[in-house]
């Protein structure tokens, strides 16, 4: 079965490359519906919906939301979609926190940076597969800084989840205990590595290891640690002093 993509940037060549980062991240086929602007992209949700008589058609499962648009702010979609059954993941250049916290709260499952490489941007896709949020490296190390900073040892209120996407629910209790001594040394390396922003092919590299090793790895210390997120396991590692 084909699964429904919205695509929502007004930028062509963006939009383009975007198409393509979606084909290359998912093996079913998929049914890309792109969107140059807000109204468009209402206009295509509506028809998912049952409006009136209409008959509402199949749900989009994944929409990539731009935030700066001629006619207003990803995160107004954002916010209105807080009900809809779709992963919501932010592709956007602004890696600020003015962008990236706001976009969280209003019910972000992921936030990508488009000048991110190809290769990259595909590997962070695919994590929806897993129930991971995709990160850019650059925003997981910018979670991780802010988490690091936030006042009287406890997270900031972001929005960050300890179910592995970002809604309006608790945010990520940052002292709860990490049983390091559980992990194996490799665990311990893969993990000091992740909290740094590197992607598993990058750390596959610097490790001389193939990249479904360190995928393996991964899972072993997401469970090990009782997290569900690259985020969540670097917040853990730092608050102990592991990175």
């Amino acid at each position: 079965m084909a699964v429904k993509v919205l695509i929502l940037e007004d930028n062509p060549v963006a939009r383009s490359f975007l198409c393509r980062v979606v084909r290359e991240s998912f093996s079913d086929a998929n049914l890309i519906t792109e969107a140059g602007d807000l109204e468009t992209a209402r206009r295509h949700i509506a028809s998912t919906r049952n409006a009136g008589a209409a008959p509402a058609t199949e749900p989009f499962k994944l929409i990539l939301v731009d935030l700066e648009l001629p006619d207003g702010n990803g995160m107004e979609l954002l916010a209105e979609l807080s009900g809809y059954p779709a992963t919501k993941i932010v592709t956007t250049l602004y890696s600020d926190d003015d962008h990236l916290f706001p976009a969280l709260q209003c019910g972000a499952d992921g936030y990508l940076l488009k000048e991110d490489r190809f290769e990259v941007l595909v590997e962070e896709l695919q994590k929806i597969v897993r129930g991971q949020p995709p990160l850019s490296p650059a925003i997981a190390r910018r979670l991780l800084t802010h988490f690091r900073h936030g006042a009287g040892g406890e997270a900031p209120d972001t929005g960050f989840t300890t179910t592995g996407g970002f809604g309006n629910s608790r945010p990520i209790p940052i002292e709860k205990p990490l049983d390091h001594e559980r992990l194996t040394p490799r665990e311990n390396e893969v993990l000091t590595y992740l909290s740094k922003g590197f992607t598993i092919k990058e750390i596959a590299n610097l490790m001389g290891i193939k990249w479904f090793t360190v995928n393996d790895h991964i899972k072993s210390i997401y469970k090990k640690l009782n997290v569900s997120s690259r985020a969540e396991a670097a917040v853990l590692a730092s608050k102990q002093g592991l990175v």
